[in-house]
């Protein structure tokens, strides 16, 4: 392009480079996957910024410029930075390993620098495109809370810094100095779900601490998910005893264990790095003998007790060092072979047992996990036993909490069984399938597999079907699933449609509008959605919606009348007729900020179509 501009054609094969680079095997292999799943969300954008106006001509100043700039060099800095990090799978120094963790961190600020100055009214940009821009950039905004604030002008710096396979050349910047002001370096146990738009979206952790099952450990997943910072901040201002800190994360240890050769870790971060087939220890890359991870209670006490002396707020779940709920490792051990006992009788107790065990704390949900339980109690979903299959199937649910887990339990083929017991098993059952789908579609690799083993139409028929309860727990685990796009199709013919537009207009069903109005919002940039929506005559309740004063449900409406009515002058004429214009001009004023705005653009579509 003139102007030496690099093309959207030549960012959309940077990406393609990118999603080919193959996954790190190591202690970064999530930190790549991240970046890697955060760079493919801007596919769409750049097809459609190819497709529009050429950037040379509609970029008239520096700053619509510099936002391509950075956009540029972002995604140029990841290549380099994903090419680098795949050959630090084990033996890498603690020097080049900070390096490494550094360029994370300056990749992450550049894109979502590049993200948060985006020029919406150069380009044609559609609402759905618009929607997952700012997922990826809500989703860089909470790497870098987790990375921690350095000055932009040292990321610049250490941005435009070569990268060497081998060498790795030594970025002008004390990274050791820097590193010690930030409060994580590798994040393998989060996953980034929560989402700015639709509303559902940003309430997707609140509809899962309420909706899960019963048992779930609701209160301890809405933190999981919803991270206070403000302790973080004040531990940051002390200086943490080096010896609470974990050699891998660099992070104060909530529950830290001994490994073969007698170092201590934190139990996720050594779990995952053991998870992903290394063999040495960390610190000392001398060979682990076993793999048994011991609670250092000792160390944890002393945490414990610095933390009380300093204001600090423990680890949740633990007092003087010791967690209040977390039971026996030989008494779990036992309950997981018994398991496997012949008597069904003493199977369905076992299971029961567990059951109770795994709503207690985080710490049994690890134990569970660490003695094997996942396997033995993905065969019993198929039990004959009722009792056994509703105890099994809730069960994986509250080991599906723990985010680490949600790995274990993938690898051993649930997704097959949930769906067996989702399609017919108890309500109860039922039910807890759902929610455990949902849990294990949080991560978003995890929806496309989902999505492909047949739920979606055992799903839809447990929305049509259900309990109250059963309808919200289908309603929550569908919007995830919906919001990859290939799921979208699944679910148009799975009868979705039909499904949520009854929900509108069956005064019985009032409760579930909220949800009905969410998922069709996000599937009405589909094309075969749009048809059936469409087809079932949805306009004027959609209208009606927009008339009353519930706020997020008439700024669902407006969008998705948006997404149905443009390019289409018969359904703006339509609209017009059946009296959209002044609840839009209403809603323009009065809305939330997402509402104004699709109701301004309505409001516009249907003047030009008068005209």
């Amino acid at each position: 392009m003139a102007g030496g501009i690099v093309s959207p054609t030549s960012l959309l094969d940077l990406i393609t480079d990118i999603v080919e680079i193959p996954l790190n095997a190591g202690i970064f292999k999530k930190d790549c996957a991240d970046l890697t799943r955060r760079v493919c969300l801007l596919t769409h954008l750049l097809e459609e910024i190819r497709d529009s106006t050429p950037i040379d001509s509609a970029a008239s100043s520096s700053s619509e410029n510099d936002w391509w700039s950075d956009l540029v060099a972002g995604l140029q800095a990841a290549k380099r930075l994903l090419s680098t990090a795949r050959f630090q799978a084990r033996d890498s120094s603690d020097g080049a390993a900070k390096r490494i963790s550094f360029q994370f961190q300056c990749v992450t600020w550049k894109l979502e620098k590049a993200l948060s100055n985006l020029p919406y009214d150069l380009y044609d940009i559609s609402d759905e495109v618009g929607e997952q821009v700012e997922l990826a950039r809500s989703q860089l905004r909470r790497a870098m809370q987790r990375y921690g604030s350095l000055n932009s002008n040292k990321f610049s710096s250490a941005l435009s810094e070569p990268m060497e396979r081998d060498g790795f050349s030594s970025i002008k910047i004390k990274v050791e100095e820097k590193l010690e002001s930030v409060s994580e370096t590798l994040h393998f146990a989060e996953e980034e779900e929560k989402q700015d738009s639709p509303p559902l979206r940003r309430s997707s952790s609140i509809s899962l601490a309420y909706y899960l099952s019963k048992d779930a450990d609701t209160d301890r997943l809405d933190k999981m998910v919803n991270k206070n910072t403000d302790e973080s901040k004040k531990s940051d201002k002390l200086t943490i005893p080096v010896d609470f800190l974990c050699p891998v994360s660099l992070e104060l240890m909530k529950d830290p264990v001994i490994v073969a050769t007698g170092q201590t870790y934190e139990r996720a971060y050594i779990q995952r790095w053991i998870d992903c087939g290394n063999l040495t220890c960390p610190k000392t890359q001398q060979k682990l003998e076993n793999f048994t991870l011991t609670p250092n209670y000792v160390l944890r006490s002393l945490i414990s007790r610095w933390c009380t002396e300093h204001n600090i707020e423990q680890p949740a779940g633990y007092i003087n060092g010791r967690s209040k709920n977390s039971g026996d490792m030989s008494v779990i051990r036992a309950l997981v072979q018994r398991l496997s006992s012949r008597s069904t009788e003493d199977r369905r107790n076992a299971v029961s047992e567990i059951r109770s065990l795994s709503k207690r704390s985080t710490d049994n949900r690890i134990l569970i996990a660490e003695a094997g339980a996942i396997p033995v109690l993905v065969n019993l979903l198929t039990s004959e036993d009722v009792a056994t299959q509703e105890n099994a199937i809730t069960c994986v649910l509250n080991l599906s909490i723990y985010e680490n887990n949600k790995e274990l339990i993938m690898f051993a083929g649930a997704v097959t069984s949930i769906v067996q017991v989702l399609r017919a098993g108890t309500m109860e059952a039922r039910e807890n399938a759902a929610a455990t789908l949902f849990s294990l579609s949080l991560a978003d690799e995890n929806k496309i597999i989902i999505g492909g083993s047949g739920a979606i139409p055992a799903l839809v028929d447990l929305l049509e079907n259900g309990t109250p309860r059963g309808k919200k727990d289908a309603a929550t685990a569908l919007f995830n699933l919906c919001i990859y796009h290939g799921n979208k199709g699944r679910a148009v013919r799975a009868g979705i449609v039909t499904a949520l537009v009854k929900m509108l207009s069956d005064s019985t069903r009032h409760r579930m509008v909220d949800e009905a109005l969410t998922i069709l919002s996000v599937l009405a940039n589909n094309q075969d959605a749009k048809s059936a929506i469409v087809k079932a005559n949805t306009l004027p309740a959609l209208i009606g919606i927009l008339q009353t004063d519930q706020t997020r449900n008439r700024e669902n409406a407006a969008a998705i009348l948006l997404s149905l009515c443009k390019r289409d002058t018969e359904k703006l004429v339509s609209i017009g007729r059946l009296g959209a214009v002044v609840p839009l001009m209403d809603l323009s004023k009065n809305g939330t900020e997402r509402g104004k705005r699709k109701a301004i653009s309505l409001l516009e579509l249907l003047r030009k179509a008068c005209q």
